[in-house]
Order: C-alpha cells, then sequence, then structure tokens
C-alpha cells in the first residue's frame, strides 16, 4: 500500500487538519506496474443538479461535473480539473479519466477516493504519459443531504470540496 503522509499546500487547513499523519491508499486504488509521477492539490466544486430518480419516484440529488483549480507541490497554480472528468495543464497537455475503482473516504461528507484510468487527449507535456490518477486525500465534496424535492428539480449545488490527485505512470 501507497502512504501519503503529507497534504499539499494547495489544500484547505481543515483537509490537511482533518487527515492522520499517514492514511494508506487502499489495494484496489493501486494500480500494478505503475508509479507516482506528480501530485497537484485541487480546490474547487462539485456541481450536483437534483433531479428525478431513475427507474424509481422520488428525486435525488445527482453529480454533474467538478471545477476546480490545480496547484503544484509548492502551492502555485498548475492547470484546472473539469467535466469528462479532465485534468489539463498549462503546458497544454490534457487527460481524461474513466473510473476503476473506489474506496469510502476516511472523512464523513467526502468524496470517494478513486482510481481512474487515464489517456492523454492533448499536446505534448507533463500529462501526455499518465496512465492512472488516484484521487485522495478529499475533504467535502459529498452530495447536499437535503433540498433536493419535486419543487427543486433542476436545481444545482456546488459543494465545495478539496483532494490530492497523484498521476501515474508505468
Amino acid at each position: 500500500m501507497l502512504k501519503l503522509t503529507t497534504c499539499l499546500g494547495a489544500l484547505a487547513l481543515a483537509a490537511c487538519a482533518s487527515q492522520p499523519a499517514a492514511v494508506a491508499v487502499p489495494a484496489n486504488l493501486v494500480p500494478a506496474g505503475e508509479r507516482a509521477v506528480e501530485r497537484l492539490g485541487a480546490r474547487g466544486v462539485q456541481i450536483y443538479e437534483c433531479r428525478n430518480k431513475v427507474g424509481g419516484s422520488g428525486t435525488e440529488w445527482v453529480f454533474v461535473a467538478p471545477e476546480a483549480d490545480l496547484f503544484d507541490v509548492q502551492g502555485a497554480p498548475a492547470g484546472k480539473h473539469y467535466a469528462g472528468p479532465h485534468w489539463e495543464l498549462a503546458d497544454g497537455s490534457r487527460i481524461v479519466g474513466t473510473a476503476k475503482a473506489r474506496a469510502d473516504a476516511p472523512l464523513a461528507g467526502a468524496i470517494p477516493w478513486l482510481l481512474l484510468s487515464a489517456r492523454s487527449v492533448g499536446g505534448p507535456g507533463r500529462l501526455a504519459k499518465i496512465t492512472s490518477v488516484q484521487r485522495v486525500n478529499t475533504a467535502g465534496g459529498a452530495a447536499p443531504a437535503t433540498g433536493c424535492d419535486a419543487a427543486s428539480l433542476g436545481r444545482t449545488e456546488r459543494v465545495p470540496y478539496t483532494a490530492d490527485y497523484i498521476l501515474l505512470a508505468p
């Protein structure tokens, strides 16, 4: 298991302060034959929309997209994270991910930790050779617990979150 022992400078203090000193990344989120090549901190929102439940009665909050700024380990702006999901850096490199595995976050109210497969959809640069992304050290971002009913259909909520994205390659 990979151990993450520090929060990135870009993350909100609450996210770092509330994480245990060393949180083991669950084995199902560690791809064989790949190594961490870069860490990016994210600070932004998870966007949800109130919709009718698929195949049932009632309503529910449905995840729509992330919107976040990305920061390097020194806290300097590095790029953005948005629907797709995409990660895009200032050098023009961009990847899109597909969820492969998930694990519940250690913090209550935090979005799950994820392993995503990734492929380049941009120019050459820092992201061009990335094949997987781990989303870990999450804080916030979970769907609202209330406020989605028939009168609220179509309403969106932007829930603040922070996370670390670990970029992996063979």
